[in-house]
């Protein structure tokens, strides 16, 4: 009996040492941890942290990454530019956004991004301060050099995330996508481009004429001709009032010249302005009687709707990059306006007028025609969406049609430049999210990030200039 338990004692001993060796040596030969996202991230030569952001569900990084000054002579000098990551997992898809412009370094979450429950990668356009060389050769700056900035940070993170891409935009940010896939084909699995204008023939705007024919309702029309009008026939005593506002808040006028061209400018805008911005079921009760209205009461819209300040040189800078692009390769539109009669001194003024005369400017008339073309002919998985609304949507973008080109228009009933994928009917919106889905390569029943309030929210309905 004690030899028996002896042996049964030494077996247990036995089992127990094999059984610790075993997890010891599979422990040993495990495959070791992947390396921290912002180690990897880190690793990528040229690019260097400026901070990291804490956000639950997610990993946000605010970037800069070195690119050449000249993609076709690299040597020629460098810049940084910055980027922002939101990661969520290396096996997910990735959404490349931009919106044409500066860069907000607040975490946020474009449409597609939610809709694939995906990582985003965001960049900030060439010389938007403060991704900007110094010296500024502005000649460098045009659509064809922020596609290959696209396309270099494309490559430097498709190693991280090898998972599908697609790349989305609104308004000039969508633009910025097209030119993109136009230029770089082969990067991107879908393109997703919201409210994007295509200003093909720049001497060519009656589409633009048109719209404001028809847009909304003709007493909502009237009324707001008639305020823009009545803004025109007080132009002294507005005037003097834009005057004390400048001083006030230390705005100059040297860019575009004279304070009477300034607010010339902002009011007529005003149209376009309440158009692109304005939820026009509401606003349009809001649109005070041009006969009764007082002098502070009529500054104080035009404020509301314009801003005043948009053609102050302190306006103006953020935007130099914008204005510089529309005068050389974008276009710019130009609208009639006929109810103003000869109240108007300037009519719609150029972009000439809005970039400092030391930068030289030179219109190139092939740029767009080009996009143009090869959008219609050869587009391959690009879905646009235009609010029906937006002046923007007047000239809008044709893509390819046939199933071979994968490739879709909507128009959001009733919804300006914020319009979304989520504002389309019923059917449109099945069929653009199950697109979108399809080319992130997911299935039609793959379920969307929930709604985050702070991640989700409506861009900011700041710029109210005659800006894209």
């Amino acid at each position: 009996m004690r030899k028996a338990l002896r042996w049964l004692l030494s077996l247990v001993v036995f089992i127990g040492t094999v059984s610790l060796t075993g997890a010891t040596a599979g422990a040993a030969t495990a495959a070791p941890a992947e390396p921290d996202i912002k180690d990897r991230l880190l690793a990528i030569p040229g690019m260097s942290l400026i901070e990291e952001k804490p956000y639950e569900g997610y990993r946000y990084f605010v970037l800069n990454y070195v690119q050449p000054i000249d993609h076709r002579h690299p040597s020629k000098g460098t810049f940084k530019q910055r980027l922002t990551v939101l990661h969520k997992d290396t096996n997910r898809p990735t959404v490349f956004s931009t919106s044409g412009y500066g860069l907000s370094t607040t975490p946020s979450r474009a449409e597609p991004t939610r809709i694939v429950d995906g990582n985003q990668v965001s960049t900030e356009y060439r010389f938007f301060k403060p991704s900007r060389p110094e010296p500024a050769d502005w000649s460098k700056l045009d659509i064809w050099q922020a596609a290959s900035d696209q396309h270099r940070i494309f490559e430097a993170l498709k190693p991280l995330y090898d998972k599908k891409w697609l790349t989305t935009g609104a308004s000039k940010g969508g633009m910025t996508a097209t030119y993109f896939e136009r230029f770089y084909p082969r990067d991107m699995d879908g393109v997703v481009a919201y409210v994007a204008p295509n200003d093909v023939n720049n001497k060519e705007d009656s589409a633009y004429d048109d719209f404001f024919k028809t847009v909304g309702t003709k007493e909502c029309r009237t009324k707001l001709e008639a305020v823009q009008r009545e803004a025109l026939v007080r132009r002294e005593p507005l005037s003097k009032k834009l005057a004390a506002y400048a001083e006030e808040n230390k705005y100059t006028f040297k860019t575009i010249g004279t304070l009477d061209k300034a607010f010339e400018a902002v009011v007529l805008d005003l149209v376009w302005g309440f158009w692109q911005y304005q939820p026009a079921a509401t606003a349009c009760a809001k649109v005070p009687d041009a006969k009764t209205v007082t002098d502070q009461a009529l500054f104080d819209y035009v404020e509301n709707v314009g801003g005043w300040s948009s053609y102050t040189d302190q306006g103006l800078d953020p935007y130099t990059p914008y204005y510089y692009q529309a005068g050389t390769q974008l276009g710019a539109p130009t609208i009639t306006q006929p109810w103003l009669g000869d109240l108007s001194r300037y009519g719609y003024q150029p972009p000439r007028n809005f970039v400092p005369r030391d930068i030289p400017m030179k219109f190139q008339k092939g740029a767009m025609k080009d996009v143009d073309r090869w959008v219609h002919k050869n587009a391959h998985q690009m879905l646009y969406v235009y609010g029906a609304d937006d002046p923007w949507g007047a000239e809008p973008f044709r893509p390819a049609q046939g199933e071979k080109h994968d490739s879709y228009v909507f128009t959001a009933p009733n919804a300006n430049h914020g319009a979304k994928v989520e504002g389309l009917v019923a059917a449109d919106k099945a069929k653009a999210t199950e697109r979108i889905l399809a080319w992130a390569g997911l299935s039609k029943s793959s379920a969307k990030a929930p709604y985050d309030a702070k991640l989700d929210r409506p861009a900011k309905q700041g710029e109210l200039t005659l800006r894209p």
